[in-house]
């Protein structure tokens, strides 16, 4: 039996989150007694807001019990440590973790396109790895990219218990440059996930392109293209992330190779093919 695993955030980390926050917010501030015309208009919006995620989660396909281990794995450990890549700190957020509508999206991607070797560029607890790999034929192959050896470890964990985590091999190391060994090595990928450091999406994206990394039909999946709306607001209120969101964007855009589409799934997901 299939079960949906309960996703926890400490934070709102997509457009439609922080819309619903900043309503909600709102709501706290108007005096109804004063106001009831605004505040009944108010309670509206917030429940258009706050309704539309629930109901996409009630209404998409459950999770396998492997995934909602993982997640559940995920939301229970304590990511306030700080964790090294070997020259730099970062700070591992639970928020890193893709939510059960793209996870699915991911996996029916998979089907639709018929993928039998996927690449992902960022690969956190494996969520997405795995969601992936469920739908991968039995001799399908997932080469996934992860610069950090803890949460590798944690995420081949995981795999060990589903019966498709064999499908999945994990690179530690930088992305880019275990991107350049596996073009070296003739290796060509039919669906490409990108979640990875986003001032780096740029060279993941030529890097693809200009090797024979991404296959002739193959389609590049990339995440956080909306980067909680920082992409369409005013450039003095974007984060370097943000920035680096918008420009990555605009050169994808300008790109004369592509076409492409931004879905406004949870932070943004934008598809990509060769023309």
């Amino acid at each position: 039996m299939q079960t949906v695993a309960k996703e926890t955030s400490a934070r709102p980390v997509t457009p439609l989150g922080i819309l619903v926050e900043q309503l909600e917010q709102t709501l706290e501030l108007v005096d109804e007694a004063k106001h009831p015309e605004l505040a009944s208009s108010l309670k509206k919006a917030y429940k258009f807001a706050a309704g539309i995620e629930p109901y996409l989660n009630q209404n998409t396909s459950p999770d396998s019990p492997a995934l909602a281990a993982l997640v559940e794995k995920t939301c229970a450990e304590d990511w306030s440590k700080l964790f090294s890549d070997g020259e730099t700190v970062r700070q591992l957020e639970q928020e890193m973790l893709s939510g059960h509508i793209e996870g699915q999206t991911l996996k029916m991607f998979v089907h639709m396109t018929g993928a039998k070797r996927i690449l992902e560029i960022g690969m956190f607890t494996g969520y997405s790895a795995l969601a992936m790999a469920e739908a991968l034929p039995e001799d399908g192959r997932l080469v996934a990219c992860e610069v950090d050896s803890y949460v590798a470890e944690f995420a081949k964990a995981c795999f060990a218990a589903s019966p498709d985590g064999g499908k999945i091999t994990v690179e530690v190391a930088p992305a880019l440059e275990t991107l350049r060994q596996l073009a070296e090595a003739g290796e060509s990928f039919d669906l490409v996930f990108i979640d990875a450091d986003k001032k780096e999406y740029v060279d993941y994206f030529r890097l693809l392109l200009d090797t024979g990394l991404l296959a002739p039909h193959g389609v590049i999946c990339v995440d956080n293209t909306l980067l909680q709306g920082q992409v369409y607001l005013p450039p003095e209120e974007r984060t370097p992330n943000g920035e680096a969101i918008a420009q990555f964007n605009q050169i994808v855009a300008d790109d004369a190779r592509v076409e492409q589409v931004l879905l406004p799934l949870r932070d943004g997901l934008t598809l990509i093919r060769r023309k």
